[in-house]
């Protein structure tokens, strides 16, 4: 049984989407339309700019959720997936492409989204961290000792837990967890504490976007961060979709439920192969691929 994954932040890359454009007409339009819907030249960055162009989130977000989508476009009819799930950016991409989001409407979430994370980031002191080689519980428990801010964030594959919160909360707590046995407890070069509390004013501001727009019931059951569960209830979508920006992206524990549920193949459709490579860890006898391999 197939299951289609998208892939959040952090799987973009120099030159993103010019072999798409290149090669396929149907992704080279979608750019086109992406460009005009934005009021900028999305593709320029994609195309040709720096690493760095590409980090800024309100550039990242739109850039891979684009990218997931012109790949949608290239599979055309042959899209058909029993089940789907995104990581954090990756769920609008999931559903824009089970059809619960027109492209025009999925794309200028993802830009308010990108913008209001952005917004939240400079308003806030705050960061993440990537802990290694600690049972998840523990993490936890060293998060709710720790003074101020900081939480579990994403759960990415068993072993691998990003924290998130106020700067010198989750430096504490890194500290801590190093005691605890952790391998590593590494702040990452990101920009703010995405998932977690310091993300309110983004949560508020999507979620009167989100409300504003029209979402239809998904083609297949789509397994959200927030639950790790499956719906087809748009009501239940939006709401998790809202409760994301400041919830855990529960990641080991949605492909979990989605191998319980009968997935035996996740296919990777986006930039990358960040999502493989962490089913590799959640789970070793799921086949996983790209989905233009």
């Amino acid at each position: 049984m197939n299951a289609i994954i998208f892939p959040g932040q952090g799987s973009q890359f120099k030159g993103m989407g010019k072999d798409l454009a290149d090669q396929h007409p149907e992704a080279a339009n979608l750019f086109k339309e992406a460009n005009e819907i934005l009021g900028f030249s999305l593709t320029d960055i994609m195309f040709d700019g720096s690493v760095e162009d590409l980090r800024e989130t309100r550039v990242t977000q739109p850039a891979i959720f684009v990218h997931s989508m012109a790949i949608r476009a290239v599979i055309g009819s042959d899209f058909a997936p029993l089940m789907v799930a995104g990581h954090s950016l990756g769920e609008f991409s999931a559903l824009t492409a089970t059809g619960a989001l027109s492209f025009a409407d999925g794309l200028r979430l993802v830009a308010q989204r990108a913008q209001a994370m952005q917004n939240a980031c400079n308003d806030s002191h705050g960061t993440m961290a990537a802990v290694l080689a600690l049972d998840d519980e523990v993490v936890e428990n060293i998060c709710a000792q720790t003074n101020g801010i900081v939480v579990a964030a994403n759960y990415n594959c068993p072993g691998q837990l990003v924290i998130s919160g106020a700067v010198s909360a989750v430096e504490v707590a890194c500290e801590a967890l190093k005691e605890k046995g952790a391998k590593r407890a590494l702040i990452l070069p990101v920009g703010g504490a995405f998932h977690s509390p310091l993300m309110e004013p983004a949560r508020e501001q999507l979620a009167n976007a989100i409300q504003e727009t029209k979402f239809s019931k998904p083609s297949c059951p789509i397994y959200q961060n927030i639950t790790a569960a499956p719906t087809q209830d748009v009501d239940t979508i939006k709401k998790n979709l809202i409760a994301q920006l400041t919830g855990p992206v529960k990641w080991t524990q949605t492909i979990q439920k989605m191998r319980n549920d009968g997935a035996t193949q996740f296919i990777e459709c986006g930039p990358g192969k960040v999502l493989q490579g962490l089913m590799r860890k959640i789970d070793r006898e799921a086949l996983t691929k790209g989905a233009l391999d």
